[in-house]
């Protein structure tokens, strides 16, 4: 997976993506700290940036913000190990891995979901887990979140996803809504608020994730050690621009609702409301990044790479941030 490192090919495709890629350049201010991030999914959990950019926080804490999106975690996970990010909100697997692999300057210092609330979601006409026996259900990306829940999620029903169904890649969110609606497949792995659109088109709920609760690292920040050693107060400032955009995320709906109307081109009221009350529960309120939900990428990993035994969660977590905005009571604010 992470081969693309040390080939000098790859690092300049990871180059021009930073180009091409769909990019959101944020407001300009000559005395602010320039920052790059990037994010992996177009979906509620990695919306803290983009409430942050409308409620102007990061203006206000003087950081010029630059947000790419990079919808593939082995890409994403090679951009900010190459330095073409600071710092990313993205799912735990693609940096744990890298970390199993030799890559330790990756580091967690927060995180938004540790657990999975995708769930799969299907035609009218199949109505249990069991009926998904043969069929195509489509997930975003091969090894990412949709995927790893979906094999778990049919764990739990004594199902083997490799055997029982029709894996179908898509690319994202977006793509694998749209594949279930155009009939492409007979079901599909989707997080809020893509579920709720696709059961307000008449689709069904088989497997309802939140009920599962599989722990997993959905949504975390990851940075680099070096980059901490460098740009520690800078970092630090983004931090509290996420802890005020948490804040607004658990208590501002409305707000809330209009951003990702924005940024998702989702209005429907009904849709978000049925996806804000499945999310918001599972979202961090003051950005902990659980060990057990990096335990899960660990132990994903073993099978196929002894050396993940070896290591603890928290030899990958930084709390330095999150303990300072204990002390300062930022969540509050």
């Amino acid at each position: 997976m992470l081969s693309c490192f040390c080939n000098p090919v790859c690092r300049l495709r990871i180059a021009v993506l930073s180009f091409c890629l769909l990019v959101f350049t944020f407001d300009r201010v000559s005395a602010a700290d320039r920052l790059t991030g990037l994010h992996s999914a177009q979906v509620m959990s990695q919306s803290m940036p983009w409430i942050a950019q409308e409620a102007g926080l990061f203006k206000k804490y003087d950081l010029d913000f630059r947000l790419v999106f990079i919808p593939s975690s082995p890409v994403a996970t090679a951009a900010t190990l190459n330095g073409d990010a600071e710092i990313a909100v993205t799912g735990a697997i693609g940096n744990v891995r890298a970390y199993v692999q030799g890559f330790t300057d990756l580091v967690f210092i927060g995180g938004v979901k540790n657990f999975l609330t995708h769930s799969i979601v299907a035609k009218p006409e199949i109505k249990r887990p069991e009926d998904l026996k043969g069929k195509k259900v489509a997930v975003g990306r091969f090894g990412g979140n949709t995927h790893y829940f979906t094999i778990q999620a049919l764990r739990k029903f004594g199902m083997d996803a490799s055997k029982d169904i029709q894996t179908i890649q898509t690319g994202g969110g977006p793509e694998t809504l749209a594949a279930l609606i155009a009939g492409n497949v007979d079901a599909a792995g989707l997080v809020a608020p893509g579920d709720a659109a696709a059961v307000a088109r008449g689709y069904v709920y088989v497997i309802n994730g939140f009920d599962l609760r599989i722990p997993y690292g959905a949504t975390q920040f990851v940075t680099l050690r070096s980059v901490l050693n460098k740009r520690g107060p800078v970092i630090g400032r983004f931090m509290r621009v996420m802890a005020e955009s948490a804040t607004i995320m658990h208590t501002d709906k409305a707000f809330v609702y209009k951003v990702l109307g924005k940024y998702l081109r989702v209005t429907d009221t009904k849709i978000l409301d049925s996806a804000y009350q499945t999310e918001i529960p599972a979202l961090e309120r003051r950005l902990e990044v659980r060990d057990a939900a990096l335990q899960a990428s660990l132990d994903e990993i073993a099978p196929t790479d002894p050396r993940a035994k070896t290591i603890r969660p928290q030899e990958l977590i930084d709390r330095r941030y999150l303990v300072e905005m204990e002390k300062s009571e930022a969540f509050s604010k």
